[in-house]
């Protein structure tokens, strides 16, 4: 069964050259369709475009929490506009970042309950980042979770304890290429088994993470949706289930939460 990328930041200026080949590549190699993650304001209007313009490609608008200092009515009503009329198929990329603590933290978590409300209010499902404010993070969620449809957590690369909360909070879990990585991402490794097979589903976050499993290596360091196989193989051996099952499930997953026809 065709792949879905969750997680893919194709309006990124670094696949301006070559997108349409990288999209051949991504099908080549069983990718059927990608989601477009919209992380600021030109990025939410460059992945809705790309979106429109190819059946193979939903989006996502968001503010990412490095840019909350951003935020303003101009955004809110960018990703408002963008859910009523049907151009994306979740909010986010939203949520907490404190591993680097780019826009104040204050910022963040109002920004954070703003574009849950966005959600709640519009029906769509929310696209979220955690990275090392785990318990701030959980508080805003569980604070909005019963307003909210469909939640993914997406790059998830935190703890047992972690991901034990996001699993009672009927959360999806979004994996990458991090579980490749045999040095940052065993501990991810030792739990993905964990997540029930309904609300696992993978994404190459490119062109980041590439994975380190990919033979032979790559000449470029760029990830791509075309090296998700590489990803869902590690889950499989981490879960000790098949390739196929692990396909199937996630596909099947993605295709419901983002509203995507399961391609062929």
């Amino acid at each position: 069964m065709p792949l879905i990328d969750i997680g893919a930041n194709l309006a990124h200026d670094g696949f301006d050259n070559d997108r349409d080949a990288l999209m051949q590549r991504a099908r080549d190699a069983g990718v059927g369709h990608c989601v477009i993650t919209g992380s600021d304001r030109a990025s939410n209007a460059r992945a809705a475009e790309l979106a429109a313009g190819d059946a193979r490609l939903s989006a996502t608008a968001g503010l990412h929490p490095h840019h909350a200092s951003d935020w303003n009515p101009a955004i809110a009503e960018q990703i408002t506009t963008a859910a009523r009329e049907g151009r994306i198929a979740a909010v986010g990329e939203a949520g907490l970042d404190y591993f680097r603590d780019i826009s104040p933290r204050a910022d963040q978590h109002a920004v954070f309950a703003a574009q849950l409300e966005i959600a709640a209010e519009t029906g769509l499902a929310v696209f979220l980042h955690q990275r090392e404010s785990h318990a701030d993070f959980k508080a805003i969620l569980s604070a909005h979770r019963d307003t909210l449809t469909a939640v993914v957590v997406h790059c998830f690369t935190d703890n047992e304890t972690a991901l034990a909360d996001y699993l009672a909070l009927d959360c999806h879990i979004g994996i990458t290429g991090w579980v490749c990585d045999e040095r940052r991402g065993q501990a991810l490794y030792d739990i993905v088994h964990q997540i029930p097979d309904e609300r696992l589903m993978i994404e190459t976050d490119c062109p980041y993470l590439l994975p380190r499993t990919i033979r032979p290596k790559p000449k470029s360091r760029r990830n791509e949706p075309a090296y998700l196989p590489w990803v869902a193989e590690r889950v499989a051996q981490a879960r000790g289930q098949s390739v196929d099952h692990i396909n199937t499930i996630t596909t099947a997953n993605a295709a419901r939460f983002f509203g995507i026809d399961i391609p062929v």
